[in-house]
């Protein structure tokens, strides 16, 4: 006789969900510590934030903000290029890390030295990268684009996302904004380290990689975070 049980098949759903919401939200609050390091550090800053602080040198407002009209082009360009609509959830990541360093910045200097400040952005930054492309939830725009030249032209990561990044990079310092060392440093250390960071997730702590299941998949809206 057939069971007359009620179907148990969405059980599961919302601790999946949370389990994917907890590494996204913070990796956004680790990238932001780690990016408000690079600030505070004074030795240059990341090729995001060079834009980022080149725009407020001549519009009024604040890095969130900055950040969040950048990731409304970034997004724009992913969806034409790859024939999609344009995806919230990068946005949103954006306008979060902004406005969270925003806050960490406000919160005062923590007195370290800068090359220290330096050296804790770089692990920060990364780590915090690597844990929200694992998400799958909301991947920064920017590395939406890297991720799409990667599929597309079989670019490697780390020369398509230096390839990107120096392009935010120019424009951010024909704005006016701050380069130096720690530029540098970024577009070595944090570039180099975001994969090995995922694979130690991956490999050590056992966990999904939601945001790069397999490169046909990457430029997906799944993968964009459109959930």
């Amino acid at each position: 006789m057939p069971s007359s049980a009620p179907p148990v098949s969405d059980a599961p759903a919302p601790p999946v969900r949370i389990a994917r919401l907890v590494p996204y939200l913070a990796g956004c609050a680790v990238f932001a510590a780690g990016a408000a390091s690079f600030i505070r550090a004074g030795l240059g800053v990341d090729p995001l934030d060079v834009l980022s602080l080149g725009i407020l040198e001549h519009v009024p407002g604040t890095i969130g903000l900055a950040q969040a009209s950048i990731a409304a082009v970034c997004i724009a360009v992913w969806a034409l290029w790859n024939r999609r609509r344009p995806v919230l959830m990068p946005f949103v990541t954006f306008l979060l890390c902004g406005s969270l360093i925003d806050l960490f910045l406000l919160a005062g200097p923590v007195g370290a030295p800068p090359a220290l400040a330096l050296a804790a952005a770089v692990p920060l930054c990364a780590y915090g990268s690597a844990l929200i492309i694992m998400s799958g939830i909301g991947i920064r725009a920017m590395d939406l684009l890297v991720i799409s030249a990667n599929a597309h032209w079989n670019t490697p990561f780390w020369a398509a996302k230096a390839g990107i990044e120096a392009v935010l990079l120019t424009v951010g310092w024909l704005l006016g904004g701050p380069v130096g060392v720690g530029t540098l440093v970024f577009l070595v250390g944090v570039d180099g380290l975001i994969q090995p960071a995922m694979a130690f997730n991956t490999r050590i702590l056992r966990m999904t990689n939601h945001g790069l299941p397999g490169r046909a998949a990457a430029c997906t809206p799944a993968a964009a975070g459109a959930h």
